[in-house]
């Protein structure tokens, strides 16, 4: 009899130990992600874990009471000297060091299959146990959330990528951190600077040479400027060309042309410039700086492959190389 109890007494040691490290190890946030996706197990821990104070004094007061009565148990059956040490080998040993090292890789498992346990021993301290969490909460606050900068989730996302129980593969690792990292940069950052832009003037003709022009460039959009090349005024729709009568002005085409065009600042950034394109629909922007001065374009292609860290290429592109 008096082995059985004391078996019970270093099981209940070690299940309030590992329980203490494996319930707390747990991020409330991921939980809560966890259980919003679905996640069982989550659901059922999430309830206990957002209470972590009443949760930490619980744990901790069932601890030392079990740890307490089982050394008082050993030494009323044994000697001084033999029941001190048999004590403090069973506690550090079965009550320590293996409970906590199993539950805190298995935390969310053991956690949700003792949930029972842990309702019953809360509603047992729950008199001196409710007073304790209520002054901690009042002294040190609610456990602070978990931020993580930029730089942190693309470190993060690096190594899920090496790590071989991840599913995330080479390319979604790239897009995470092209998708982190574009909007802090600037237009000027990515724009075809204005001496390298290929534009015409709204006056020009629509012979075979221009088309032969357009053709080699392969451009689907290109600006129409007015008298001087940063005067730009509109838009110029490649593909709608083919239904065009040849020999008019670029200014003077039904479809083709579009008068007015989207202007942005060469410091505005990235992210702001792209919801300004979704919702005006435009896929070119002419970038001006603070005087109005045209420094070149943007379009809705160079943006996506800062985010997705990758060239487009069309057929053109490949023609050429």
């Amino acid at each position: 009899m008096e082995y059985l109890v004391s078996i019970i007494l270093v099981l209940l040691s070690g299940l309030f130990s590992g329980l203490t490290l494996g319930l707390l190890s747990l991020d409330v946030q991921l939980l809560r992600r966890r259980a919003k996706r679905g996640d069982a197990e989550a659901k059922k821990v999430l309830p206990l874990r957002q209470k972590g104070n009443l949760l930490l004094t619980t744990l901790l007061l069932g601890n030392v009471t079990v740890n307490t009565t089982l050394s008082i148990y050993l030494g009323s059956i044994a000697s001084g000297v033999v029941a001190g040490i048999t004590a403090t080998i069973l506690i550090v040993l079965f009550g320590e060091i293996i409970p906590q090292a199993v539950v805190s890789r298995y935390a969310l498992w053991f956690g949700s299959r003792t949930v029972w346990f842990t309702k019953i021993v809360i509603f047992i301290f729950y008199p001196v146990s409710w007073p304790i969490a209520k002054v901690l909460d009042y002294f040190l606050g609610h456990e602070m959330p978990t931020v993580y900068s930029h730089h942190d989730i693309m470190d993060i996302v690096s190594e899920l990528e090496d790590s071989v129980y991840s599913h995330i593969d080479e390319d979604e690792e790239r897009i995470v951190h092209g998708a982190l990292q574009f909007s802090h940069l600037q237009v000027r950052e990515i724009m075809t600077p204005a001496n390298e832009v290929v534009s015409f003037d709204e006056n020009q003709k629509l012979t075979e040479e221009f088309f032969e022009e357009v053709a080699d460039h392969g451009y689907s959009r290109l600006p129409i400027f007015s008298g001087n090349k940063e005067n730009i005024v509109g838009v110029l729709f490649v593909k709608d060309l083919i239904i065009e009568d040849e020999n008019i002005s670029i200014k003077n085409t039904e479809e083709a042309f579009e008068p007015g065009c989207l202007s942005v600042k060469g410091e505005d950034k990235l992210d702001g410039v792209l919801a300004r394109m979704l919702r005006q629909q435009k896929h070119l922007a002419i970038v001006k700086n603070k005087n109005g001065k045209f420094l070149g374009v943007v379009t809705l292609e160079d943006i996506i492959e800062e985010i997705i860290q990758q060239e487009i290429e069309d057929e053109d592109d490949v023609d050429e190389d």
